[in-house]
């Protein structure tokens, strides 16, 4: 069984659009997904640097835009192959319309919500996030508290995402725990906490407005506790509830291992999801899907282990 995989916030960089964008097809179906999130993808993936991409407003739009693109690149028969989905934060939005939960505009819609509603909620505070790798997880998580900073990711493999106040963070960097290494992230806010509370309002009104929500029609793991999804309403219900909890990616990661997954695919933008399957599922093959030309490694990896 291979696991299509949509990654989060921070893995784009800039330009990285333009390749997915050869086709007139792909071009208009971008210019569609910026109107229905309020940002100009088209430029945004092409042409605006690296600060413009990173506001947050601009980047979970971009980044679900340009996993679905990669998605429908793929024949109905390669998707066919794949035996479930899931997503890391707001890949979970990719997610939710690879498997049919809601339409790609509705997607759009959605994603567009949520960057804006939760840049208002980073703009209230002075707040960031640091990646904290390797160390023992007691201790790592002793030493988050004690600096007065929140987990905000569980990423596996050894990696631990810290959020919250930036003398916090700062507090941490200086005494971390012995072995550990304790990395700034560029982004705007602590995402995944309670700084992220107001958010939840606007998020609730965008999935409100959404018409048609359908079951899963494949299995879809949620990132709140790594568990399977079989309600669509549930599905979105855990898009709310996830922008101000912690991401349990380290627990879907069990769930895959636990389902006998037999290789893994990494959408656009791509990258740091296998990297973390290379220390959290030790063996099984992984294919990042950063350009086309990825595409027929990831027929390979099909072809050898899907059945």
């Amino acid at each position: 069984m291979i696991v299509a995989a949509f990654p989060g916030q921070g893995s784009q960089t800039p330009g990285f659009l333009i390749p997915w964008l050869e086709s007139a097809d792909a071009r208009e179906r971008l210019e569609r997904y910026s109107e229905a999130a309020g940002v100009d993808l088209v430029a945004a993936g092409t042409e605006w640097d690296a600060d413009q991409i990173r506001d947050t407003s601009v980047a979970q739009p971009l980044i679900v835009a340009a996993s679905i693109l990669a998605w429908q690149q793929l024949s109905d028969a390669e998707r066919a192959r794949f035996g479930g989905v899931a997503g890391h934060s707001v890949g979970e939005i990719a997610a939710l319309i690879a498997a049919n939960v809601i339409s790609d505009i509705d997607g759009m819609r959605l994603v567009g919500a949520r960057g804006r509603a939760m840049a208002e909620a980073a703009a209230l505070a002075e707040t960031g996030m640091s990646a904290v790798v390797g160390g023992k997880e007691p201790e790592v998580l002793e030493a988050i508290a004690a600096a007065g900073v929140s987990p905000a990711n569980f990423n596996g493999g050894g990696q631990i995402v810290a959020a919250g106040a930036l003398d916090g963070l700062a507090a941490l960097a200086e005494n971390p725990p012995r072995g550990v290494r304790v990395i700034p992230l560029q982004v705007a806010g602590a995402f995944h906490t309670a700084y992220m509370s107001s958010a939840g309002d606007a998020l609730q009104a965008a999935v409100d407005d959404i018409c048609l929500v359908q079951d899963p029609a494949l299995p879809l793991w949620t990132n709140s506790d790594g568990s399977v999804v079989t309600s669509g309403s549930r599905a979105l219900e855990l898009i709310v509830h996830q922008v101000q909890n912690p991401v349990r990616w380290d627990l879907c990661m069990e769930s895959f291992a636990e389902a006998g997954i037999t290789g893994l695919v990494e959408f656009t933008p791509a990258g740091a999801l296998t990297g973390l399957a290379k220390r959290g599922l030790r063996g099984t093959p992984a294919v990042a899907l950063k350009t086309p030309d990825d595409l027929a490694a990831m027929g390979d990896l099909l072809a050898e282990t899907a059945h």
